[in-house]
């Protein structure tokens, strides 16, 4: 089954907590600080694999989450990384954030994305000597990963797309020429998924999307439009085909100028894009009475036309011959696709508001402020309002109208607001990554 879209929920692993720890010796009953700190989660990533067909497993599978680091221990034991998740995706895999920002395009094999990051680890209190605070008791605790919501499309990547309407035999096409083997029948929208093939000619060979049928108003989503016509985006050249036959509600002159209008209509690029254009179904009585008229047009119109049957054969080698040469020209023309990872700029910190007469903190920086596991000493209190200082939490707070005595809450904790704390921790007590 072909899938290609999907929605994936990503949480990064949990970091370890880091811990409290003492070397104990004769007559030191306290020591030197000896906790480890604790393991970084694991990421939840994506990466492009061409051994993977479609979004099927993700559709089926679609919560996902790295591996937890553990957690530090005595003697500087630190704990180990949780594994990252990595989620393998068909090339040509769009992925979109929840409220729609682009983030990456994975056209290339083992291109891939980091989507949820897994969290920091925590330091051990061996990890927070500095010149002021020589042993300290408290050691911090992991983070949280990242929880994302992540949205995947694919756009198969195509040398050439087979664009007709309904029942015009491009399913027949390509089971002719290649080794896909698409739904054939005689009745309209057969195929309701894309089929890749690959066509050999000549010691040549290209790609060959079938591209399920058109119809009028499928730019505007008419008849699954939207799902089909993206699957055209990519592919280096466009074939028309068209149906002289009486399944088809229009002529085939009337056919092209329809197909033609909904691909620029989707994207106007597609309008300048390298088009081979093929009348279908030559062996039918109707084909050859409508030829001379066919031919007439396209010369007019300065287009090579060219008739096939894919049941007898007849015309389908030139035909894939002058597909394959469009497809060698563009690709001389233009550069290889790359694809590409957008990296998303570092939001702020934190933010101010005030809610029910309360101060509330929130973002990553506040929460680490206070993410330590014993928030009743002195000596913790301190070191969090130093934090807080350091990080510009403070004067914020002040900017935005604090006062000492009021109530803050950072998460689930709620303090006294006590601007005028005289601990400094020095800066190599600060660990960045």
């Amino acid at each position: 089954m072909f899938v290609d879209e999907a929605v994936l929920y990503a949480r990064g692993g949990d970091g370890g907590a880091g811990v409290a720890a003492f070397v104990k010796r004769l007559g030191k009953p306290k020591g030197k600080p000896a906790g480890g700190s604790g393991g970084r989660g694991g990421s939840v990533i994506l990466r492009a694999d061409p051994a993977v067909a479609s979004l099927l497993d993700i559709k089926r599978h679609p919560h996902q989450r790295g591996g937890s680091g553990t957690h530090g221990e005595g003697d500087v034991r630190n704990g180990k990384r949780g594994e990252d998740r990595v989620v393998r995706v068909p090339l040509g895999t769009v992925v979109h954030l929840e409220d729609g920002t682009l983030l990456a395009d994975l056209v290339k094999p083992d291109q891939e994305v980091q989507v949820a990051a897994g969290g920091r680890g925590g330091r051990g209190n061996q990890g927070l000597v500095t010149s002021r605070l020589r042993a300290p008791t408290f050691a911090e605790q992991g983070e949280y990963g990242d929880d994302v919501t992540v949205r995947l499309e694919v756009k198969l990547i195509a040398d050439a797309a087979l664009i007709g309407f309904p029942n015009a035999g491009k399913s027949t096409l390509i089971s002719t020429v290649s080794a896909a083997k698409p739904k054939v029948a005689d009745y309209p929208f057969t195929t309701l998924q894309p089929h890749l093939g690959v066509v050999e000619i000549e010691g040549r060979d290209f790609v060959l999307a079938d591209i399920p049928g058109l119809i009028e108003g499928a730019a505007e989503g008419k008849g699954l439009g939207h799902e089909f016509l993206r699957h055209v985006e990519r592919a280096r050249v466009l074939v028309v085909l068209l149906d002289p036959s009486s399944l088809q509600p229009t002529d085939p002159r009337s056919q092209h100028d329809t197909l033609v209008r909904e691909l620029t209509a989707h994207s106007p690029e597609l309008a300048h894009r390298r088009r081979v254009v093929a009348v279908a179904k030559a062996d039918l009585d109707e084909t050859a009475a409508a030829l001379p008229d066919l031919q007439e047009w396209a010369a007019g119109a300065g287009i090579e036309l060219f008739v096939i049957s894919a049941v007898t054969g007849e015309g389908i080698r030139p035909l894939l011959s002058a597909i394959v040469g469009e497809v060698e020209t563009v690709t001389r023309e233009s550069p290889a696709r790359q694809g590409y990872v957008l990296h998303r700029p570092a939001g702020p910190g934190f933010r101010v508001v005030r809610e029910d007469g309360v101060w509330v903190l929130e973002g990553r920086t506040a929460e680490r402020a206070v993410n330590l596991d014993d928030l009743s000493s002195p000596e913790v209190l301190d070191y969090v309002a130093a934090r807080l200082a350091r990080s510009g939490i403070t004067d914020a707070l002040v900017s935005a109208g604090a006062e000492p005595g009021d109530d803050v809450r950072i998460g689930d904790l709620l303090f006294e607001f006590r601007p005028d704390a005289d601990f400094d921790e020095d800066e190599d007590g600060e660990r960045t990554e």
